[in-house]
């Protein structure tokens, strides 16, 4: 296999005798040991290695120091900036700025631009009309391309925009003075340095060889070119004829100029290396449906790898996120793996409970001295891992009381109750807190870690994170840290620490990024996200300084960019034999499920024999069956719940509301009543009408029933109302309140703006049914609804013999006014009180059927059926609350044939009627020939919480 250091460590050792006096000049580090490791295969007798380092240890050797930090360079960078500037904003919004504007400031340097240049006079228009004499045609055609576009914009971002620019040159100048004081420096400022000043250094003792170049930054090549003419130095080039020779092909675009310079085209070799077209590798294309899909196809590609051919394969991730599902999806016969990449500390799950803690601290509040923290960030914590572990028993039912109460803010005692951990958690914290707290929280999931050595390295890279930003900040004095600054610095400056991994790096399966590919060679190549936007990435340039400006002043723009990568990836391909491609065709995060644009380059102009796979995951794409649960021998004895036993009772009841659901969906009733499949609670912040009509039923509860507490009798006179309304009503709702949300006795019921607004809503519907009933007064309270459960039993037919099956229901208020017993429901919703017939309550067919009036007919049942020697006319009502406003307002339930409405006086002339349609319904329902199928109605399935189930 073909190799370049191989082959140019064979060619140096051939012509030169003493290799002690070689340095040997790398773009970094990883081809600088795999170059090692074969100039020792090469070396027959023993011998002094060469020096070898990176062009970034020269320059950083002639400079006499190394760079600072990013983060202590923006520090400084705000501290001059502030400064320079009438109103400077604060640290944090400057942040991003800062970054971008130290990032100009080092291509500046390492490019040799003139700041001054570039920056002066571009701040106003009419002075760069009138003085161009220090820049060249090109780049006058270029910056006024810029200002064509520049001046079709509003007046006040113009200014805005020019203020802005017209900074930069002073703050530039200052920065460069500041850092010289404090004795820091950015890497373009010691490479510009070391450029600017080459004639003073002396020859180096040893020879210099430059090996494996591809774009140089102005600096570099300028202090190579000093080196090759000053000094002799040598230049191998990592390159091919392929992408050289035609102009075309942007992967060359570096070395075309590189070979017409005076001085770089002496050192090209004579023929040109030809590998790409030579070489006829054999190239797979996959197309895979989603990302992770991808690791499995990995996986599959390296079982087929003979055994002991790990070196010579590498799998390339352009995206690093693929690192984990990649390293799980090896197969066994993988003994060693070394990984030349970072992996994101941000994508850890333990930094994620870091932030989450930390995001906790933005929603708490404290009310008459108690800490408040609210519900979904505590959900979310307790929901981890790491707090699961602390106390299970303690998080689960804390859970569930959050659910059960409602609790939109939890006390920081309910949580401290967890344990040490859980009061080391959820604190408030103040701004000058924050530091040491994290470190204190990082120490403690470390000792809880110590069996998880992946998570321990996550949360070490993180403490040291930490304790540089720490150590930074206590050098500012001007800087205060409050808790949002925190946040938004901690989420900066995290995502880009990255955890290293240490291995053997000349040993077993190679996985690594894609620049740190360069000068190595594979005879077997797999590449991940092979799609546009990954590899090659994205375009853009994050920077202050406008395209047209960058490229008239030689400052790199996204076409260098693109020739970096595109040599990259043609690089791979020098001496591959079997090169592997998959690219993803679902859109990910904003990036499009297009193939890369070097798959179609090589398609149409290589002449390649490629092979394009379609990976598919198997997929059931019918449409789901309808489901229909057969009434088997299990499913009839779990419907034996219902059916009254010999000594009279039963496990539980039909309630009108099972019934209707099996009306409105026999699948349904069976899900929630007989598989006991209930619908996930959460909490609701919001007053839905479910809760809405909770509370008015309690409310109107509370006060009838309070009423009869206190004055002894059941009995309601028009004189009683006054009282009623002026003082009982708002009791009423509060206690409602406080029993919906399980609030003890004593609890206070501080509500929050949409609970106070129901509230108020809440105590006028009250009142207003109130004043309906002082217009009916005097009447008798018989019951209300807590206070007594009706209860029924009906015979039916069934496959096994006559079974009487037990109902049963709540009815909100039962009263006696003018000899009628009434039974009344409360809605909070519009239902209709008309219905054409009894036979049309149980139509399930029918599109308009009157649920309530079935619901309310079905009271008259059970109530005559508890008190069979009851001769008084049973008339059922519904007060609806939308209602009870309209002048015509009437509860009582309408027969309504054709045009003509008559008031339904008496349940029991009906009685006969309905008890034989709900036995039929009954009958229906234990019918083992029947069924628990889908409706046909799909409106019905709209707001279905089992939906998801059948599919609809």
């Amino acid at each position: 296999m073909h190799s370049f250091l191989r082959n140019t460590a064979r060619e140096i050792l051939e012509k030169h005798q003493n290799l002690q006096n070689l340095s040997i000049i790398l773009p970094n580090r990883r081809a600088g040991l795999f170059f090692t490791q074969h100039l020792g295969t090469l070396i027959t007798e023993p011998m002094w290695m060469p020096e070898v380092k990176t062009i970034e240890d020269i320059f950083y050797q002639y400079a006499g120091q190394r760079p600072a930090d990013d983060l202590t360079l923006i520090f400084e960078l705000y501290r001059v900036y502030c400064d320079l500037h009438p109103a400077p904003e604060d640290f944090d919004k400057f942040f991003f700025w800062g970054e971008m504007i130290l990032k100009d400031f080092n291509d500046l340097d390492q490019f040799l631009a003139d700041a001054k240049k570039l920056y002066h006079q571009l701040a106003e228009f009419k002075e760069f009309e009138s003085d161009q004499s220090f820049l060249t045609e090109s780049q006058v055609e270029l910056i006024q391309q810029f200002w064509a576009s520049f001046v079709r914009q509003d007046r006040m971002h113009q200014e805005k925009f020019l203020k802005f620019w017209e900074l930069l040159n002073p703050l530039y100048q200052a920065f460069q003075a500041s850092l010289n004081v404090s004795g820091l420096a950015y890497s373009g400022m010691l490479y510009r340095k070391v450029a600017e000043s080459l004639d003073q250094i002396p020859k180096p003792e040893k020879h210099s060889i430059f090996i494996g170049f591809n774009a140089f930054t102005g600096t570099e090549e300028k202090l190579i070119k000093h080196f090759i003419t000053q000094f002799g130095a040598e230049i191998y080039w990592d390159l091919d004829a392929y992408y050289l020779n035609d102009n075309n092909q942007e992967a060359g675009l570096f070395f075309r100029e590189y070979q017409k310079d005076k001085v770089f085209g002496t050192t090209f070799p004579e023929q040109i290396p030809s590998l790409i077209q030579t070489k006829k590798a054999q190239i797979h294309t996959y197309a895979t449906p989603l990302k992770t899909n991808q690791a499995n196809l990995v996986g599959t590609i390296l079982e087929k790898v003979p055994m002991g051919n790990w070196e010579e394969t590498v799998v390339i991730l352009p995206d690093e996120q693929m690192l984990f599902p990649v390293l799980h999806a090896l197969p066994d016969q993988v003994d060693k793996v070394n990984v030349t990449m970072g992996y994101p500390v941000k994508n850890a799950p333990v930094y994620a409970f870091l932030e989450a803690v930390l995001e906790m601290q933005r929603f708490i509040k404290v009310e008459d001295g108690k800490v408040l923290f609210y519900h979904q960030p505590i959900k979310n914590l307790l929901s981890s891992i790491y707090l699961k572990t602390a106390n299970p028993g303690f998080c689960q039912e804390l859970l569930a009381e959050i659910q059960e109460k409602n609790q939109i803010h939890i006390s920081q005692e309910s949580l401290h109750q967890g344990g040490k951990f859980f009061t080391l958690i959820f604190q408030k914290l103040e701004s000058e807190q924050l530091f040491s707290y994290l470190s204190t929280l990082i120490e403690e999931l470390a000792d809880r870690l110590k069996d998880e050595p992946l998570q321990r390295s996550y949360l070490y890279q993180c403490f040291k994170q930490l304790t540089r930003l720490r150590e930074i900040f206590e050098k500012q004095e001007s800087l205060t840290v409050n808790r949002e600054f925190f946040i938004r610095l901690f989420r900066q400056v995290f995502r880009e620490v990255k955890l290293p991994f240490e291995g053997e790096p000349l040993q077993g399966l190679q996985i690594m990024g894609v620049l740190e590919s360069r000068n190595l060679d594979f005879r077997r190549v797999i590449i991940c996200n092979m799609n546009e936007a990954s590899f090659p990435p994205s375009a853009g340039l994050n920077s202050m300084i406008p395209f047209n400006i960058r490229r008239a002043f030689g400052l790199p723009v996204q076409e260098q960019n693109d020739a970096i990568y595109a040599y990259t990836f043609y690089r791979l391909l020098h001496s591959a034999e079997e090169v592997h491609m998959i690219y993803t065709t679902a859109s990910d995060q904003g990036k499009s499920g297009e193939k890369s644009r070097y798959i179609q380059q090589m398609e149409v102009e290589m002449g390649l024999e490629t092979k394009e796979e379609v990976i598919f995951v198997p997929i059931d794409q019918k449409s789901p069956g309808s489901i229909s649960i057969q009434k088997e021998p299990e499913v009839l004895h779990l419907l034996e719940k219902y059916v009254v036993r010999p000594d009279e009772t039963s496990q539980t009841a039909f309630s009108p509301s099972a019934l209707n659901m099996y009306l409105d969906c026999r699948l349904k009733f069976y899900l929630q009543y007989i598989a006991n499949i209930q619908e996930k609670e959460e909490v609701s912040e919001e007053i839905d009408a479910g809760v809405f009509g909770n509370l008015a039923h309690f409310s109107m509860e509370n006060l009838y029933a309070g009423f009869i507490e206190r004055k002894k009798r059941a009995v309601l006179e028009p004189g009683d109302f006054k009282e009623l309304k002026e003082k009982w009503v708002f009791p009423a709702i509060e206690k409602a309140i406080r029993t919906h949300y399980h609030l003890e006795e004593s609890a206070e019921t501080k509500l929050n703006g949409q609970m106070a607004i129901a509230r108020d809503v809440l105590q006028k519907y009250i009142i207003r049914v109130l004043e309906i009933d002082e217009e009916s007064a005097p009447f008798r309270l018989v019951s209300l609804e807590k206070e007594k459960r009706y209860e029924a039993k009906l015979p039916i037919e069934t496959s096994t013999g006559v079974k009487e099956i037990a109902l049963r229901g709540i009815i909100d208020r039962v009263d006696e006014l003018n000899g009628v017993i009434r039974l009344i429901d409360y809605k909070s919703g519009g239902d209709k009180k008309e219905f054409p017939d009894i036979p049309s309550l149980f139509d399930r067919e029918s599109k308009s059927r009157n649920k309530a009036a079935m619901q309310t007919m079905f009271y008259g049942l059970i109530y005559q059926a508890t008190h069979p020697q009851n001769t008084a006319p049973l008339k059922p009502a519904i007060f609806n609350l939308k209602e009870i406003f309209s002048d015509e307002f009437n509860p009582y339930l309408q027969l309504k044939e054709s045009r003509t409405k008559t008031e339904l006086t008496d349940f029991r002339d009906h009685q006969e009627d309905y008890t034989a349609q709900l036995k039929g319904l009954l009958e229906e329902m234990y019918n083992p020939e029947v069924p628990f199928s889908q409706t046909e109605d799909l409106k019905k399935c709209e707001y279905c919480p089992y939906k998801e189930i059948c599919g609809r």
